[in-house]
């Protein structure tokens, strides 16, 4: 399972500097509710943490604790307060491609995407505080066990599930009832845990899964594979970002984190193996500032990666294509993964799924702004997830594909705009709206390994995403496998009962095959093929004497 990462802490410390300065910043500086982010940083402060997302928050909050240090978030996006769609759980889709998004595109795929625009990869990420936790489908999935334990094994000590477990319960607030009595949640952090369903298919899909032998299972306790209604980043019908649940609090009520937005960070300085200053342009201006203890990168699998190379860390060959002058001979940019989802639609005979009509009925949202629920407290109309292996030789409890659920089936304007499908094919599928749901199954250990590579030595430029999708076939096979999966649940009565069958539609990439086989399906796979936006590896983590590596266990 993909994790967020938070890439290059490099120590400097100039301990005459850091006296004087703190000096002047707790003397000068008190925090005013009306002026929470800064126009003018300062020239030093203790540590710059570039990236507002969801680990760039969060440490921020961390360090500020200590009232004798000084911090500096530098966030390239915009401010999220008073933008009411960030904050509906239901609006999220919205988000996509709008000013709060990068809104990436790979390179055209050849294995991969062939129904899309271009054969291209839409990539949205968050350009916004809060990073990406501001524009997410907002499911709470820590990972698996398994995962946390072979980055031990391989030499991450500090990374083994036993170890990180206490700081995912440390940093929750979980507000259902019952799972709150686990071991394995808590109550009282900063960041909002619910599950609170607002239709009754995804509790049809859960009997369905029961009805097929698979469990009920908590997906982040003791055990991942199974079923389960999805737990969300959200509380109190709002959307939990890891902004407004550490960054917002914190910086209310201290004078020592600073937060600047519409910060563009170009470079990280380094000055004899050490990282002392960051440049960024803001307002049209070049600016520096220095640290003198850290400076941690949190600008996500694309952003640190392309600020690490930028700085001059990086594959040697590359930098010097590009006349960036070396200070490290780093494999920045290999290694990149992502998970991928196809979308299987269903259609059924009952008027159960949250239509765009019910969505933009005027109760609905009376309902919304009275009381914060009804059908715009819907996690983007994620309510359900599954967890199953496809081969019965692998280990229980260590899936290799996730299911999920969307609610609704959108407008075709709406899903070709989600997706980025070709124009041609979203016309011949002619997938309008009626009463129904999406079924996704999800790639959860990808073979194919792409990279990410600078465009230019232009800070501004997109840097070039090769994912490399779908070039190992296992890949192809698990995703068919999941369709497989999900036509024997069909099969059952909780799914009969409700008329639910796919849509037969054939996808037009796909014309030479006969509908249902194999070949139909394998193919599907490699046309209705889109990111499940959980990309990371770019900068991986591992022993300092793995030579694939580019950060170690600590994050240096």
């Amino acid at each position: 399972m993909a994790v967020t990462e938070s890439i290059l802490v490099v120590v400097n410390v100039a301990v005459l500097a850091f006296l004087v300065r703190s000096y002047i910043f707790h003397n000068s500086n008190n925090v005013d509710e009306d002026d929470l982010l800064v126009e003018k940083v300062n020239d030093f402060y203790d540590y710059i943490v570039v990236g507002s997302g969801s680990a760039g928050s969060v440490i921020a909050a961390r360090l500020s604790e200590d009232r004798d240090v000084t911090v500096l978030v530098l966030e390239s996006g915009l401010d999220d307060r008073n933008h009411a769609i960030i904050s509906i759980p239901a609006k999220g889709a919205e988000l996509m491609k709008s000013k709060f998004d990068w809104e990436y595109y790979t390179e055209p795929q050849t294995q991969a995407c062939w129904a899309l625009k271009e054969k291209k990869s839409y990539w949205p990420r968050g350009r916004v505080l809060g990073g990406s936790s501001t524009t997410n489908y907002m499911a709470y999935v820590r990972g698996n066990r398994f995962d946390y334990d072979s980055w031990a094994a391989q030499g991450c000590d500090g990374w083994s599930y036993k170890d990180v477990l206490p700081y995912f319960k440390k940093s929750e607030d979980m507000q259902d009832e019952e799972l709150a009595k686990s071991e394995f949640h808590s109550r009282g952090g900063p960041l909002k845990v619910s599950r609170s369903p607002t239709s009754t298919i995804p509790r049809i899909f859960l009997e369905a899964a029961k009805e097929a032998g698979y469990n009920e299972t908590d997906h982040n306790g003791e055990c991942q594979e199974g079923f389960a209604i999805q737990q969300s980043t959200m509380g109190d019908g709002v959307r939990s970002s890891t902004s407004n649940s550490f960054l917002w609090p914190a910086r209310k009520t201290r004078n020592n984190l600073h937060i600047a937005v519409q910060a563009h960070v170009t470079k990280v300085i380094i000055e004899n193996k050490k990282a002392v200053a960051v440049e960024f342009v803001k307002n049209g201006r070049l600016q520096r500032v220095k640290a003198t203890r850290e400076i941690i990168l949190s600008a996500g699998t694309i952003g640190s990666a392309q600020i690490m190379m930028l700085s001059g860390l990086g594959p040697k060959k590359h930098l010097e294509q590009l006349k960036i002058p070396m200070v490290a001979d780093l494999p920045v940019g290999e290694n990149l993964q992502d998970h991928l989802m196809t979308f299987l639609r269903v259609l059924i005979n009952q008027p159960l799924s949250t239509s765009p009509e019910k969505l933009t009925k005027p109760w609905t949202k009376l309902q919304y702004d009275l009381f914060k629920t009804g059908f715009l407290a819907s996690p983007c109309l994620n309510e359900f997830v599954g967890y199953v292996r496809t081969r019965t030789d692998m280990e229980y409890g260590n899936p290799d594909l996730q299911i999920n659920m969307l609610l609704h089936l959108p407008t075709r304007e709406e899903i070709k705009r989600i997706l980025s499908l070709d124009s041609k094919v979203s016309e011949q599928l002619k997938w309008d709206t009626r009463e129904g749901f999406y079924v996704v199954p999800i790639l959860l250990r990808p073979q194919s390994v792409g990279t990410l590579r600078l465009r230019s030595s232009n800070p501004f430029e997109y840097p070039i995403i090769q994912p490399n999708y779908l070039t190992d076939i296992e890949d192809v096979m698990v995703m068919y496998r999941g369709v497989r999966i999900f036509q024997k649940l069909l099969k059952t009565k909780a799914f009969r009962d409700i008329g639910a069958r796919l849509d037969t539609t054939r996808v037009p990439t796909c014309n030479q095959y006969t509908y249902d086989s194999d070949e139909y399906w394998q193919c599907y796979v490699r046309s209705i093929t889109v990111t499940v936006y959980h990309h990371t590896g770019t900068c991986k983590m591992g022993a300092m004497t793995d030579p694939s590596t580019v950060v170690n266990p600590q994050l240096r």
